[in-house]
């Protein structure tokens, strides 16, 4: 027994430090089977696959799709269209910080392996093998260019044995710094952003280069799966993400501890869909894309077309920020409407959760007025949960506006209750407020005087709660804003600011056995005035004498053809010194210029120039500039006598509450149509002229005690406060043909005495020889007041229209 054991012992030994045979056979075998699959893909690739790479042109010629680009006249991106949005920057644009984070959780060893990382793809294949199916990845940064720029998605073994053949073939040729920028400016980041540029913008609403290391970090965990760390959609899981890279960084020791602890603490505050620009001008980028397209078509939206507009950013973020604030005052003057819905709060925390959530997706926020879902309400305080989670108190003075709808006895159609959709925005002191959506509109349009450039331009209170662009497509009545232009028309007959006409009653028939036409005021007649006064109160009868005096068709001729009015929207009857016509806020805005400016033509324009993606110009805007090629529209007298009218309106008339600007070289005219359906302000100073519109979209009453002066006037004057800041004071000399008689301006050619229309309408008829002699008129004997040739009474389809400005002084 023991010789049989210790006799095989040795072989026992022997076998110790040898593989069996048959194992050893079957390695060997596989080594080499191995070896030959390998060898034979090797030569699968070099001889059919390699030869099919494509040409790396498409990198080196790089030419995505590149959106068409919105700029304001200082170089502010304003808005962009495309498919795709992108930004082109080079990699020394790119913040270290960024650059760091992507190689940090992407590819760390980006800059010391040769483009395939070995090591990540055994790995890769024993996952695939023991899972039976492709699973897992180990793509390079260089691996997911040739990927992403020239083949598909999909696991699949041939597709993978194109990304390592292409890897190689752009590592041959390009430098790792040419690889990592175009991975930094074509990899999709979600929300349709590619590229980490077009993504900081678009989750931001910054310049890359301005983000900061969380920021930064967020954005590279983008790539491995946008929708799922999308910070918009999914704000946890892109916030799990962007902690672990952080720590990643701070492993690599690519950032330091004090940067690591400040930038986990950093609340990133990730902008809203829709608002991706520091500036609000979605009207205007919606004109410029309905130009640019009606040109290039479909190119406008991949060829990377760059349009630089006229508007100022400045001027435009005042507009806004006025408009916004005119409405939302109206508004809350007219009362609380109620909640927009009430919906059932479930009681579990999940459920109500989820209730809360489908509610936020029926009612987005509106900028700065937000959602909010009622949990408990009752007269002394309001608790609600905001789009984010978070829950706000509301109680308080902040009550007063919604007092009528809280408690038991408020009406059910009002009542806040808990489950109501109610809406809230912080004021100025971030104390939470209770306001509503408003239904009413608002538009302003800012025009340069000299060359038509439309510095800022507003046309409704929200794009994307109703995209009718008032500034251009609203037609309305002008109300009083249009009676200037009746006076400026009666200057060149004879008449002038000292004028004395009379407001008194006067009748007109109508014509067809209708009743006689008597406009009227609201405040009684006062009296023989002078025409300065008269515009300064905004006074219908004066405006209606003068007009009947002149002559309707003059007028109409003369108003249309100098001003630029439309001639089938200026009616040729009496009701045109009201401003029973139409026109739009962009169309009175010009012609309001034309006082600015010392009477000349312009053209409002909105794109100066266009380029392609190579910064080629395509087209430029090429304006009427005042001094250089736009006509007179108006003698020059004539614009310096109206301005000098205009400026008594801002300053002692229905427009004062312009002096809150402390400037006197301001002119301007309020204007409320019959039944307050509109509300406007034209005014303007040397450098700029600004008309503000307010009104509902189906015509109906602002209110019974709502004028011009506190609709429209608080919105101009809060747009101009800004717009002029640092604009110096402008004092419009006379010109040659204006002589002065005890401060009021003549022209030379109608002194008294000579030409002059001394009065109108006042007793002892010596207005109408005057006119008489001076004109060739007849005497009407059944009226008070001359019968120009063709002249017209309002026919019986004239509105009885009757402005409702009378002496406000806005304070």
């Amino acid at each position: 027994m023991t010789m049989r054991f210790n006799s095989r012992l040795p072989q026992f030994s022997r076998q110790r430090g040898f593989l069996n045979p048959n194992i050893a056979k079957f390695l060997a075998f596989s080594v080499l089977g191995l070896a030959i699959i390998g060898a034979l893909i090797i030569a699968y690739a070099l001889i059919f696959i390699n030869p099919r790479l494509p040409s790396l042109d498409v990198i080196t010629d790089y030419r995505p799709k590149i959106p068409l680009r919105i700029y304001s006249a200082d170089n502010v991106l304003l808005g962009e269209f495309g498919e795709e949005k992108r930004s082109l920057v080079k990699l020394e644009a790119i913040p270290a910080n960024v650059k760091n984070a992507v190689l940090a959780i992407e590819d760390y060893r980006f800059y010391q392996h040769g483009g395939i990382d070995y090591i990540g793809i055994a790995r890769a294949l024993a996952t695939d093998l023991i899972k039976g199916h492709a699973s897992q990845g180990a793509s390079t940064i260089t691996m997911q260019v040739a990927r992403n720029v020239f083949l598909t998605k999909e696991k699949t073994f041939s597709r993978k044995l194109y990304e390592v053949l292409l890897a190689n073939k752009i590592e041959a040729t390009l430098s790792k710094d040419q690889i990592l920028e175009v991975y930094m400016n074509q990899i999709y980041l979600g929300q349709r952003a590619f590229g980490f540029a077009a993504a900081s913008r678009t989750y931001f609403g910054k310049d890359i280069k301005d983000v900061t290391l969380a920021q930064a970090a967020m954005l590279a965990g983008l790539p491995k799966a946008p929708s799922a760390y999308n910070p918009i959609v999914n704000p946890k899981r892109a916030h799990i993400r962007q902690q672990y890279i952080l720590q990643r960084m701070l492993d690599l020791e690519y950032i330091t501890q004090a940067q690591y602890d400040a930038a986990v603490k950093e609340d990133i505050q990730v902008r809203a869909p829709g608002n991706q620009y520091n500036v609000h001008a979605e009207y205007v980028n919606e004109m410029v894309r309905q130009m640019v397209y009606a040109q290039y078509k479909e190119d406008t939206y991949t060829h990377g077309i760059t349009v630089t507009t006229t508007i100022n950013a400045a001027d435009q973020k005042a507009a806004y920020d006025a408009v916004r604030k005119g409405v939302m005052d109206y508004d809350r003057r007219h009362g609380y409407r109620g909640p927009e819905e009430t919906i059932e709060l479930p009681s579990g925390d999940d459920d109500r959760s989820q209730a809360i959530d489908d509610a936020m997706d029926d009612h987005p926020d509106n900028d700065d007025i937000l959602a909010a879902v009622v949990v408990s309400a009752d007269p002394k305080q309001i608790q609600a949960v905001i789009r984010s989670g978070d829950k706000i108190t509301l109680s308080g003075d902040t009550l007063k506006f919604v007092a009528a709808a809280l408690g038991p006895k408020a009406k059910k159609e009002i009542r806040i209750a808990p489950g109501a959709v109610i809406r809230v925005m912080q004021d100025t002191k971030k104390t939470w407020q209770i306001v509503q959506l408003p239904e009413v509109e608002a538009t302003l349009v800012s025009v340069t005087p000299q060359n038509g450039a439309i510095r800022a331009l507003v046309g409704g209170f929200d794009f994307t709660q109703n995209n009718f662009n008032h500034v251009t497509q609203a037609w309305r009545q002008p109300g009083s804003t249009f009676k200037p232009f009746i006076y400026s028309a009666a200057l060149e007959k004879g008449f002038g600011p000292a004028s004395i006409i009379n407001d008194a009653p006067v009748s007109y028939p109508a014509g067809n056995g209708q009743p006689n036409w008597e406009p009227k005021d609201d405040d009684p007649p006062a009296g023989p005035m002078s025409m300065r006064t008269a515009l300064q109160k905004s006074v219908n009868l004066v405006a209606i004498r003068t007009l009947d005096a002149i002559g309707v068709k003059y007028a109409q001729d003369f108003i249309t053809s100098h001003f630029g009015f439309d001639v089938d929207k200026v009616p040729p009857y009496l009701p045109m010194a009201l401003g029973a016509g139409q026109t739009t806020p962009l169309q009175l805005a010009s012609a309001y210029a034309i006082f600015a400016n010392g009477g000349y033509k312009i053209n409002p324009y909105l794109i100066t120039q266009i380029a392609d993606a190579r910064g080629k110009v395509l087209s430029k805007a090429d304006p009427l500039i005042v001094g250089s090629n736009a006509p007179r529209a108006i003698d020059e007298r004539n614009s310096y006598v109206m301005t000098s009218l205009l400026q008594s309106v801002a300053q002692r008339g229905t427009g004062a509450r312009s002096n809150t600007l402390k400037r006197t070289d301001l002119a301007g005219k309020t204007g409320t149509t019959n039944d307050a359906m509109d509300g406007w302000f034209a005014g303007y100073q040397r450098t700029l002229a600004t008309v503000v519109w307010m009104g509902y979209d189906q015509p109906k009453t602002l209110g019974s005690k709502e004028f011009g002066a506190q609709l429209a006037l608080p919105i101009w004057v809060d747009y101009m406060g800004v717009a002029l800041k640092g604009v110096p004071q402008f004092d419009m000399p006379a010109p040659a043909g204006i002589r002065f008689i005890d401060n009021e301006p003549y022209y030379d050619n109608f002194a008294p005495g000579d030409g002059f229309v001394a009065s109108l309408g006042t007793d002892g008829g010596g207005v109408v020889d005057a006119l008489s002699n001076f004109f060739g008129w007849s005497k009407n004997p059944n009226s008070e007041t001359p019968a120009p040739s063709g002249s017209t009474g309002a026919p019986a389809s004239a509105p009885a229209q009757v402005d409702r400005e009378k002496l406000y002084q806005g304070h």
